[in-house]
């Protein structure tokens, strides 16, 4: 499912390049978009020999000066010739103990304290798998009831594609749907043997039409920074700007903050929220284990369903939701 060859990922980006823009002559029928092998292997100051034999995987790890060659034929950016990269040049196959290592599984604890210990600003750190490792009280607040969550569940890939209130809480979600997809593909590229995501990209597959129909199309995206709008039942609509740092020692670990301009009503909302969780008890944050994976019964409540009773409305079960619309909190935010 997940395993993309180089010809795989070469035809999809040629059928997404148009002729005139890389400075050909559109004249004549095309009985497909894009550019023909013939002229990426012209643009790219290939023989069409050679490139067919690249496409059809019969050219051994091509050069950098072809794989440079072919990123600017194709016009490709930093992210997606990295991806051509891993393609042209996959891994062997590694041991469970390595694979597990390389995948980023492990968050080294201090980690884990440092993101817990940001405290107006929300915070999360994920692998490339879009597993969620760590987060702050904020971030649990804003985006996912992390600490009540299964560890398969803190997943943004799964909050995205098949959680219910995906579309209510990520304002701008299709263009969420369309970035998880090519941060996957890009997972993907570094590990191809990954059962860790061939499965979930299987059961994405069958659970979102949408992730049916952007997987085929190779995109690829490394989140950097960027704008960021949740809605949040109490606070309502909040704009945000992303930046993200690359945790260093670790493998493909990047922390995630979310600020808002000083002054700003989003800044308001996020230090109203901030006020509350900070009276909360700590939610526990290691991960939950057993043999299943399967979500505990609660044992008490949690930030969000306490946010509920003081200014929220928890995103869990459609009772739960009943009872918030029932009884909205909104008075509690000033």
């Amino acid at each position: 499912m997940i395993v993309t060859s180089v010809g795989d990922y070469l035809r999809a980006r040629a059928l997404w390049c148009h002729p005139a823009d890389a400075g050909l002559p559109t004249t004549g029928r095309r009985r497909v978009p894009g550019l023909r092998r013939e002229e990426v292997a012209e643009l790219a100051g290939l023989s069409t020999d050679y490139y067919v034999r690249l496409e059809q995987g019969r050219a051994d790890r091509p050069s950098d000066e072809v794989l440079d060659a072919l990123g600017r034929a194709l016009r490709l950016g930093s992210a997606e010739r990295a991806h051509l990269y891993d393609l042209a040049r996959p891994p062997r196959r590694a041991t469970a103990t390595a694979a597990a290592s390389e995948r980023g599984d492990v968050l080294r604890s201090t980690l884990r304290q440092l993101v817990e210990g940001i405290p107006i600003i929300p915070a999360v750190i994920m692998n490339d798998r879009n597993d969620v490792l760590a987060w702050n009280r904020l971030a649990a607040a804003l985006i996912a009831d992390f600490p009540n969550l299964a560890p398969r569940e803190r997943n943004m890939a799964r909050r995205i594609f098949l959680d219910p209130d995906a579309r209510e809480i990520h304002l701008d979600w299709v263009e969420a749907a369309r970035t998880t997809v090519g941060i996957l593909r890009m997972a993907a590229g570094r590990h191809p043997h990954d059962p860790e995501l061939v499965h979930p990209a299987g059961e994405l597959s069958l659970g979102s039409e949408t992730f049916r129909k952007l997987w085929p199309s190779h995109h690829v995206h490394e989140k950097t920074h960027g704008p960021k709008r949740f809605r949040h039942p109490t606070v309502g609509d909040v704009t945000l700007n992303y930046e993200t740092f690359q945790v260093a020692g670790a493998a493909h670990h990047l922390l995630a903050i979310y600020t808002a301009p000083p002054g700003s009503p989003a800044e308001q909302a996020l230090n109203f929220l901030g006020s509350f969780t900070a009276s909360q008890p700590t939610p526990p944050t290691r991960p939950r284990t057993g043999p299943k994976e399967s979500r505990p019964e609660p044992t008490g409540a949690t930030v969000r369903t306490r946010a509920l009773e003081g200014g929220a409305r928890h995103r869990g079960t459609p009772a739960d939701r009943r009872r918030a619309r029932a009884h909205p909190t909104r008075s509690g935010y000033p």
